[in-house]
Parts: structure tokens; sequence; C-alpha cells
């Protein structure tokens, strides 16, 4: 086990590439790092241990006796001033926000968050530390696929200032809108589309902030007993009390961190467009109550994310949204979600809209494509050229509302060449079949 180093100075990190794709990621090993609380105030030793597979994110209060565990899940979290607490009494857990955020940036599934204390230290007030740590740790696969929560249909939550609205996605996207009656904040609007690379890239680093005018009422109330100019932004009437920002808008990336932390609490990698206005912790918690109440919860060998990764298509033409089940070199089986706001069913025919049968058949080459590519070392470097189409035959029309099941199996494989068949089902009942070769060429 090793200690951890602090947060770098500079506000964007390099985020090496994780390549564990469809499966649950946990850690390697221990890693630690230690420091206060910002609220409480008190000396933490966190350490982050790998878990076993389903066991879920969990925390475990060394301090107390028989050291319980308690889940990282919104069924635990109760209503706390400016933090997410998780649990009552001694056994409760303070200010879990920005671990979390780290956890759930880096979609990890199973891992153990042992501390000595009720809160995690605050380091330098961002995630950054705990990012650093885990990637140190090394995140791998831990086996089993991972959970999704997937939005079907619109959610709107509202509590007191704070409006959350979501809506179906095939990532995990995040618009979050703020104002404050300061010169340096007044109204800020970041949009972010959340992977591993983008919050170590965009928001890891932001830090937490305050105002002075706050901090009398504050501590009276036993608040911000650790917080210091070092692990938080500190501001004044007119200015800074404490260093340079990092960013211009960083007040609006920690508020966007802080959401990403608390939709760890759903137990689930979340797959919605999700829009915060003005978000609060009881809000966001509020909020992930209702989007576990309302998504489906899903498993996938491949996520939309890990299928990016693979495929070089992209919006509107990555017809890909699961793989399923994978039979190396033999066979592949994926989803394609087909919903009324598809773009070509603005021509396709408006007023009775038809998936295009030649889209059928591409979205069908793409997940043969998967099964290929899954052969490469560099993905990235390759790209599937296919060759030729034989025996195509749509047996009835796709609409706006079905889920098209492809079915590929391999008939060939020599070298960089694959022929396949593919069979397309909705509902059970085939919809499209065709033969198909494919090559795999240098970018």
């Amino acid at each position: 086990m090793s200690d951890a180093s602090h947060a770098p100075s500079s506000a964007a990190i390099t985020l090496p590439p994780i390549a564990v794709l469809g499966e649950r990621r946990t850690i390697a090993r221990d890693v630690s790092l230690q420091g206060v609380g910002l609220h409480l105030g008190r000396p933490c030793r966190l350490v982050f241990r790998p878990a076993a597979r389903h066991a879920g994110v969990h925390f475990r209060r060394l301090d107390v006796a028989d050291a319980p565990v308690v889940p990282a899940s919104v069924r635990v979290a109760v209503e706390a001033e400016r933090r997410t607490q998780l649990g009552t009494g001694d056994g409760a857990l303070h200010t879990v926000e920005h671990v979390l955020a780290a956890v759930g940036a880096l979609g990890i599934d199973d891992l153990e968050i042992a501390m000595d204390a009720p809160e995690p230290p605050i380091m330098d007030g961002s995630a950054a530390p705990f990012l650093h740590a885990l990637l140190e740790a090394g995140v791998v696969g831990n086996g089993g696929l991972p959970d999704w929560l997937v939005l079907r249909q619109s959610l709107r939550v509202v509590d007191g200032e704070s409006v959350y609205e979501a809506e179906p996605s095939l990532g995990f996207e995040l618009d979050v809108r703020i104002a404050f009656p300061h010169p340096l904040i007044g109204e800020q609007v970041g949009t972010y589309h959340v992977t591993p690379e983008t919050f170590a890239r965009e928001l890891a680093a932001a830090r937490t902030f305050g105002f002075v005018h706050e901090v009398e009422a504050l501590r009276s109330r036993g608040l911000i007993q650790g917080a210091s100019v070092e692990n938080a932004i500190v501001l004044d009437e007119t200015g800074l009390r404490s260093g340079p920002l990092r960013w211009a808008d960083e007040f609006v990336r920690h508020k966007a961190l802080d959401c990403v932390g608390d939709l760890v609490l759903s137990g689930a990698r979340v797959r919605a467009r999700i829009t915060a206005h003005r978000p609060s912790h009881r809000g966001t918690v509020a909020f992930v109550r209702e989007l576990v109440r309302t998504a489906v919860r899903e498993s996938a060998v491949y996520s939309v994310e890990d299928i990016m990764k693979v495929l070089p298509h992209r919006y509107p033409f990555l017809l890909v949204d699961r793989i399923l089940e994978i039979e190396e070199g033999k066979r592949i089986v994926g989803l394609k979600n087909v919903t009324i706001n598809e773009p070509f069913f603005q021509g396709h025919f408006p007023g009775h809209p038809i998936m295009p049968g030649v889209l059928i058949v591409e979205a069908m080459a793409q997940v043969g494509g998967m099964l290929l590519m899954r052969t490469i070392e560099d993905p990235g470097s390759k790209v599937v050229y296919f060759m030729s189409l034989d025996n195509i035959k749509f047996r009835r029309p796709v609409k706006p509302g079905d889920q098209i099941r492809f079915e590929l199996e391999v008939l060939q494989l020599r070298g960089s060449i694959c022929k396949m068949r593919g069979v397309g089902y909705v509902d059970g009942e085939v919809v499209a079949q065709a033969d198909m070769a494919a090559m795999i060429r240098d970018r």
C-alpha cells in the first residue's frame, strides 16, 4: 500500500487510457491519502481498497466499533447542510462528494473506502487528489457486467431553488447553471460530456468555494472547521482571499464535480442528459432518488462509451447502443434503440416514420465491426471497411420505439478479412438479414 501525493498545481489532468471495456471495475491495490476534513476539521486517513465483484462502492468506518460498512447509496443519504451525508449518529459519513466524484468519473463499480474518521480529508478542495490516488492504484477489470441506469423518459425535480431536468441520452451529459451575486462569479454555465478523460481534463481539479461573510455563521454551527485558503477558493466582497483561480469558471466546474459525486449514490453508472439549475447537495440527492425510481437498471457488455473507444463513428452515424454478448472470433450480439428523435425520421417519412433499410444494414455492420476491432491491439489506429453485402432481405418495417437485436456469426476469418452473417430481430421477429465481408485496414 502506498500514500498518494497531493493534487498538482495545474488545472487540467492528463489521464492515461482506461482499457477496461465492458466489465465491472475495481482497483489493483490499496492506496491511501490523509489530511483534515473540511467541516468537522478532524484528521483522517483514507484508504482505497479493491472490492469483490458486485460488492459495490462502500465506506468502512475504522474508528467505530466493529468497523461498520456504509454503502454509497441514496438509501442511506440524509439531509445535511453544505455537504452530502450518509447515515446518522456516530457512524455517519460527511462530505463524501469529492471522493465519490473521482470514483464515479472512473467508472469504478466495486470499491471499499476505509476511513479512521467521519469525514474524508478535504485535500486541496477538489477531486484531483482522489483521482490521482485511484489511478496510482490502477483501475482494473473485476469481471461481470456493470449496472447502468438508463433514462427512458423525461424527468424534472424541483427542490427549493434547485431545478433538475433529465432527458434520455446514450451517454452521461451534464449541463450545470449557477448564479451568485459576486463579480467573479455572476451567472456561469458549463456543459460536459462526462467520461474519465473529460472529467480529468475539465472538472477534477475544480475546488470548492466559500465567502468570507459566511464564515462566522457557518463555524458557529460546527461547519467549515477545517477550511482554509489552502483547501478552498475564498472570496470577499470584491475578489479573492485565496490564490488564483484554475479556470475563470472554476465555480460552475466545481458544482458539476459535486453532481458527478452525488450521482454515484444511484448505485450504477448513469446514462442521461441532466441539466442542473443552481444545484445543491440536498437537491441532487432528491433528484437521484427520483432517478433511481424512474430509470431502468440494465447491464451491458459494452456501453456506448466503450463502443466509441473502438469504433470511429459519432452522432448521427453511430448506430450501436450496446453490445450484449461476445464469443471471441465467433459471434456477437448488439442492440440499436430506435427513437423518434433519430435525424433520418425528419425525411423518411414524415407522418409515417420508417427506419431506412440501408441504415439497418449499417447498424448491423457496426456490430460486426465491434467483433473485428476486438482482435486488434490498438483499435484507434485501424478502421473496418466493408467489402461486400449479399443476400440482403428486409422482412418488416422498423419504426420508432423498436429495439433491434443484431446477432452476427463469423462464417470465415482469414487474416484481416472476415465474412459474417447477420440477422436483426424486433420482439423476436426477423426484420432484416445479410451476409457481409469486411477488411481491417490502417486509418
